[in-house]
């Protein structure tokens, strides 16, 4: 048994993306690495899909403060099935999940045929998800899922009025929009691209609008017309949502593509009430998480999420793949198969 990670185990060859960091550029190359490469841990986990999230693109940027090792395995997120364990909470050939926490960050992530990680990261997958289905749903579904129980939570009702999805065409803004709609809500998607209109509405939007989804009369508040928003975007998206919420509505914001700075004002908050909600996958509590992917095949429409799909690659492909992300010329998920 390895002292190291408490496994049982003799090496194992095995594909990866790896980045390494040379000065102030950061160089992206496929490697063959062995499980004696990866980080101790409870759980190794034989890596069936992960999916490309904006984070996994951030990493590749020069100077960007997201990664916080070098050389690093991208990949914020991954399904599997556990090939070893230490940990009496999972047996060998049990199909799992793991998100957020330092995965493809701090510590080798899912771009990589194996990863090992602790017990305390990981979720059991329901025996009706399959891991490519839980891939296509990923931290995107589950912002998603938090997003919508968020809006529950403080009030947000069916019958109060539509609810805008910014972002739409997205990864989360495509679940959300999914989602949302099977829980009988009017979804009002908003999307600058104009060719993916009948794909949103084919996941449930009743109507779709551009980015900017009202016009700009220089009022400080503007015209009521959201019960709700699932906000994927952040910046002047997010600042436009708020102005023209419904009295008493609120806000669920994940997002940052459209820029990290807020500019607006406090009368949504102190004139019509509007709350403002941060969504956060990274760090939710295990058992918050693990709750939350026993109810996802009974909440997300599983026979939509071949439609989220816009690709599936391998690693030699990640590169031009994670390029298009930070490009937003992505629509829903791309797929990565660490050993196609």
């Amino acid at each position: 048994m390895s002292a190291e990670t408490g496994l049982y185990s003799e090496p194992v060859r095995f594909p990866a993306y790896l980045l390494s960091k040379e000065g102030a550029v950061i160089r992206p190359t496929v490697e063959e690495l062995d499980t004696s490469d990866l980080p101790a841990g409870d759980v190794l986990v034989r890596v069936e899909w992960s999916a490309i999230n904006f984070k996994d693109a951030m990493v590749t940027r020069p100077g960007n403060r997201v990664a916080r090792i070098f050389p690093l395995v991208p990949g914020v997120e991954l399904t599997g099935i556990v090939e070893e364990s230490s940990s009496p909470d999972f047996v060998e050939g049990q199909h799992v999940l793991v998100q957020g926490y330092d995965l493809g960050v701090a510590r080798h992530g899912g771009f990589a045929a194996y990863a090992r990680v602790p017990a305390d990261w990981v979720v059991p997958l329901p025996d009706t998800l399959s891991c490519r289905n839980a891939a296509i749903i990923g931290l995107a579904g589950l912002t998603a899922l938090m997003s919508l129980r968020r809006l529950v939570q403080h009030g947000t009702g069916r019958d109060d009025g539509p609810i805008l999805v910014t972002g739409a065409s997205g990864g989360v803004g495509s679940a959300a929009v999914a989602l949302l709609s099977r829980e009988g809500f009017e979804v009002v998607a908003s999307s600058g691209k104009t060719t993916e209109h009948d794909y949103l509405k084919s996941l449930g939007a009743s109507r779709v609008v551009g980015r900017q989804f009202t016009e700009d009369d220089g009022r400080t508040l503007g015209p009521q017309l959201w019960a709700g928003v699932v906000d994927c975007v952040g910046g002047t998206a997010l600042a436009e949502a708020l102005r023209t919420v419904r009295y008493g509505g609120a806000v669920a914001a994940s997002g940052l593509t459209g820029g990290n700075d807020l500019t607006t004002t406090v009368y949504p908050f102190i004139v019509r009430g509007v709350a403002l909600l941060g969504i956060d996958t990274v760090a939710t509590p295990i058992e918050e998480r693990r709750d939350l992917w026993a109810d996802m095949p009974d909440a997300f429409p599983l026979g939509q999420c071949e439609e989220m799909v816009n690709e599936e690659i391998g690693l030699g492909e990640l590169t031009a793949a994670l390029d298009r992300v930070l490009d937003a010329a992505v629509r829903g998920r791309i797929l990565v198969s660490p050993g196609r």
